[in-house]
């Protein structure tokens, strides 16, 4: 009976330090997920936005870590108001009336918008002139 005990004993130790080994080699390593493009839209309006910027976003290059956000937020009586979120900051902002209307030209100015950004934040990562103090 001693010999089971211990060969059970040497089995979960074992089990143990291959538990603990994998999942220590494995923290050490972080998994990002970047270029992500979220819809949190509300309306028919939101929504045909987010389809048509979807459809530019896809065709912009080195968008590779870079995570969008369009939020939408309903204001009564006036429309919504439409966000778009790059990295966790506003860089696009704009306003939707009750009324559905043609959104091409709010998605055309917003996708310079981001194309612009994305340039601007790759430009401040990669030069130590003008980093973050602007000196």
């Amino acid at each position: 009976m001693a010999p089971i005990l211990s060969k059970m004993r040497y089995r979960i130790l074992f089990c143990c330090w291959l538990f603990l080994h994998f999942f220590q080699s494995h923290a050490d390593t972080e998994i990002e997920i970047g270029g992500l493009l979220l819809d949190r839209s509300l309306s028919r309006s939101g929504h045909e936005f987010y389809a048509k910027f979807s459809l530019l976003w896809q065709d912009v290059p080195n968008t590779s870590g870079i995570n969008v956000v369009i939020k939408e937020t309903v204001m009564p009586r006036a429309g919504t108001r439409l966000v778009l979120e790059m990295n966790n900051q506003v860089i696009y902002a704009t306003y939707l009336g009750r009324r559905i209307e043609s959104v091409e030209d709010k998605v055309e100015q917003a996708i310079f918008t981001t194309i612009d950004a994305i340039a601007r934040s790759q430009f401040t990562e990669q030069s130590d002139d003008l980093a973050s103090s602007g000196w």
